[in-house]
């Protein structure tokens, strides 16, 4: 019976590997990326450009975030994946243990002994040797899968005081962020807006077409010349915030809507900042689009965002490529929510949208023909 049950153990295959990156590992890496993200916070205040080290202190809050939501995201799999795998082998992990125990209890000359004879004796020996080897790899295995859960159990345990700390950092990096663009005085400006004809123009646009076609009308004073064309860059631009796309420009809608731009998915208060140089030619609510953001890069090139909750700068102002221009809106999920979402995709909290619109000479191109989206990979 010993023997059947052995030589049974030593044939069955063993538990597949993870091919994965090391979950634990990505959920560490994070939270340093969070603390870094602390460090450069407390040294923001000092920095010769405040509002240039408190956007990348943002993002790399947004980034340590999402790291660790990624992490946790593969912890939660990787348990669950020990957890069925050793469930389904719930029966030979019970015969490993009863052979090793029956044969740790047998003094060996006992073990080894075979009533048929010493022909017999010298084959179990030899079976013995051969098995013995195996049984105690699927018995180190088993134990370091053990080991493994309850080091992934710790981690999400972990987890709570780490996000506590990333969600009040990057909470309290947004309010330096908006206080510090309200400060700011340093940027140089193209024009003046005319908030009369603005409001004119507003009041009088039925369509996104219409108004950018009256831009021009609400500047005043407005210095010759543009910004250096950006053509080289064409489809290198970074998108304006951390998202999935959600849908790419004439796809329709839910109720059959299409539109000529694309709209991103971000997660709540995100931060948006501009892909290049540009001017601000408007800021603020339109139509029903919620506040948008439109810079003009260079004469006859608009970047329209739109669905923001909060827009920095002032129209005619000119921004310096990745300056903020505005944060999403919504509100940071609850750590709670975090975990128990911990198991869903990514993406599964990018509950916001950031609409995209791009147009050369007023007619709506492809947002894609000048961001990288990774459409082609």
């Amino acid at each position: 019976m010993i023997r059947a049950c052995l030589t049974a153990l030593c044939l069955a295959s063993a538990l597949p590997a993870w091919a994965e990156p090391d979950p634990a590992a990505l959920a560490e890496a994070a939270a340093e990326r969070l603390d870094s993200a602390a460090a450069a916070l407390s040294k923001a205040d000092s920095a010769r450009d405040r509002v240039k080290a408190l956007s990348e202190t943002l993002r790399a809050y947004e980034d340590g975030l999402e790291a660790m939501r990624e992490g946790l995201r593969r912890v939660s799999l990787r348990e669950a994946q020990l957890a069925n795998e050793l469930q389904a082998r719930e029966a030979e992990i019970a015969q490993l243990l009863g052979a090793l125990q029956s044969m740790s209890a047998t003094p060996a000359p006992v073990l080894m002994l075979h009533p048929d004879g010493p022909a017999d004796t010298a084959r179990s020996g030899m079976l013995l040797t051969d098995v013995t080897p195996a049984l105690t790899d699927k018995a180190n295995l088993l134990r370091r899968q053990l080991e493994e859960v309850s080091t992934l159990r710790g981690l999400q345990q972990n987890a709570v005081a780490t996000l506590e700390k990333g969600l009040d950092g990057v909470q309290q990096a947004r309010t330096q962020l908006s206080q510090a663009m309200a400060d700011r005085t340093d940027l140089p400006r193209r024009f003046t807006e005319d908030p009369v004809k603005t409001a004119i123009l507003i009041a009088s646009t039925e369509t996104l077409t219409g108004f950018a076609s009256g831009l021009t009308e609400i500047a005043e004073n407005e210095a010759p010349g543009s910004l250096p064309d950006i053509a080289h860059r064409k489809g290198q631009l970074q998108l304006p915030a951390q998202g999935v796309i959600l849908r790419r420009a004439g796809e329709a809608d839910a109720t059959g809507i299409t539109r000529p731009g694309l709209i991103l998915a971000t997660r709540p208060r995100a931060l948006v900042t501009t892909p290049t140089a540009a001017t601000i030619r408007y800021q603020g609510p339109l139509l029903d689009y919620g506040n948008v953001m439109i810079l003009e890069p260079r004469a006859g090139l608009l970047f329209v965002f739109a669905g923001l909750d909060v827009v920095y700068g002032k129209t005619g102002q000119v921004l310096p490529s990745g300056s903020p221009i505005g944060l999403m809106g919504g509100q940071d999920a609850e750590i709670g929510a975090i975990l128990s979402q911990a198991d869903k995709g990514a993406g599964a909290e990018a509950t916001e949208t950031l609409y995209i619109e791009i147009r050369e000479d007023n007619v709506p191109v492809d947002p894609e023909t000048w961001f990288k989206t990774g459409k082609d990979n």
